[in-house]
Formats: structure tokens, C-alpha cells, sequence
């Protein structure tokens, strides 16, 4: 059976809070029933925002995922952690054959990968420690399918995406609820820099895509913009029947 997380009174951390999905995942936490949420960011004066419009309810919390250093520090701070969300992520515009390519590919792999086995194992013994929770990963559709504009933040996802079904695997155990997160193109700065500003859709859809899904203990989430809605209606057989069965 799936685990399923009620959000009521649980105390949520989200990475890159202060802006695009991350922002709108704070409030709709919030709004759900959350008790507390550590906005996790690079700046911590970039989260002052939401505490002066939520108080006491939002810790600001000091998170590069650059900086393993930063991620254990605060894994050793937000000890009450039930919820992570590691929404964060760079990318940059470059094909293959672009001179920078390569450089580009280090620098989205160090943040969108490496951060994210940084954010695991800090956070996998506070979430165990606080009764299993959940580790929610943002992946995009672009982990299924690369678009060659952002061939290398593509490739730093599918990497991210294999992660987090080994993820799913290894906290099974610990009772931690692992998620998969693949929106479309979503109205945030990255979306508009990547240059696909004109089919991009609210960014409430995720919030409300992650809230439904850690109630009803899914592992993939398709959120329901247009892109994301009919990409995973075309993968939901492969999902279920091969990256959500143990071959083990």
C-alpha cells in the first residue's frame, strides 16, 4: 500500500522558497494545515517576505545546494523536519554542440544532482527520526525527454530522476514516502528564460499536484498543465510496470 502524508500540523522544509513554485508551495502548505515551514534559501533576507506575511510559521533557514556544508548545517538546525521538498534547482540554455555545453552540464549536475544526494542524506535520518515523512524531488519533464535547447539541464534531471527511484527504494524501509515531481513548462523566471514563457502555466497547479499526491501516496506526480498532463498519461503504464517494480 502506498504511504500517505496528511499535511495537517507538519512542519515542511522547501528548498529555493523565495521565488516561482518554491514561493507558491510555501503558501499552499500553509494554507493545507502545515504547522511551520523552513524557507529554505540561499540569501535568508530573500525569505523576510514571508514571515512578515505569515509570522512565526515561516523560519528562514540559510540552504545553497552548491554547499553541502550549508545543507548539514541545517539538517542539524530543522530537527523537527517531517516534509522536505527539494524544489531548487539551475539551468542554463545550451545545446550539445554549444562550446559551453560541458561547463554548463558541471554546473547544473553540482546543484541539480549533487544537491540533491546532499539533501537526502542530510535530511534521511531527521525524517526517520520524526516518524518516515516525505522527500518530495522536483524533476521536470524534462527528465523523460530532453528538448535540445536545454539539452544539459535536461541531462541534470534525468540524472536527478534516477536518483530519486533509488531514493524511493533505499527510504522505503525508514517509512519516508519518496516523490517524483514532473511539471511542464511553469510561469517562473527559469521557464522565461529558457524561452518557453508563452506556453508556461501557474505555478499552483505543482503546489496542488505535491498536496494531493502526499495524501494519497503516489511516487510520480504529473501535474495537470497541458504538457505535464499528457506526458505522463503516455508514461503512467511504463511507470507503474517498470520503474515502480522491484526486479530485485
Amino acid at each position: 500500500m502506498p504511504m500517505a502524508i496528511d499535511i495537517s500540523n507538519k512542519t515542511v522544509l522547501v528548498t529555493g522558497a523565495n521565488r516561482g513554485i518554491g514561493k507558491v508551495l510555501v503558501e499552499s502548505f500553509l494554507e493545507h494545515g502545515a504547522a511551520k515551514v523552513y524557507a529554505a534559501v540561499r540569501k535568508l533576507e530573500s525569505a523576510a517576505f514571508l514571515v512578515d506575511k505569515y509570522g512565526n510559521k515561516i523560519v528562514p533557514i540559510l540552504i545553497d545546494l552548491a554547499d553541502p556544508e550549508s545543507i548539514a548545517a541545517a539538517a542539524q538546525t530543522a530537527t523537527d523536519v517531517e516534509i522536505v521538498v527539494n524544489n531548487a534547482g539551475v539551468q542554463k540554455v545550451a545545446n550539445p554542440l554549444a562550446e559551453e555545453a560541458i561547463a554548463c552540464l558541471k554546473f547544473e549536475m553540482e546543484t541539480n544532482v549533487y544537491g540533491l544526494i546532499s539533501m537526502a542524506q542530510a535530511f534521511a535520518p531527521v525524517l526517520k527520526a520524526n516518524g518516515g515523512g516525505a522527500f518530495v524531488q522536483l524533476n521536470s519533464v524534462v527528465s523523460l525527454k530532453s528538448f535540445c535547447n536545454v539539452a544539459t539541464y535536461s541531462a541534470s534531471k534525468a540524472a536527478a530522476y534516477s536518483i530519486t527511484q533509488a531514493l524511493r527504494e533505499v527510504l522505503a524501509g525508514q517509512g519516508t514516502l519518496v516523490q517524483s515531481v514532473h511539471p511542464g513548462p511553469i510561469a517562473t523566471e527559469m521557464t522565461h528564460a529558457s524561452g518557453r514563457a508563452d506556453i508556461a502555466e501557474s505555478p499552483t497547479l505543482v503546489a496542488e499536484a505535491i498536496i494531493a499526491a502526499l495524501q494519497s501516496g503516489e511516487f510520480h506526480v504529473f501535474p495537470n498543465d497541458t504538457m505535464a498532463k499528457g506526458m505522463g498519461d503516455a508514461y503512467q503504464s511504463f511507470g507503474k510496470n517498470v520503474i515502480e517494480v522491484s526486479f530485485d
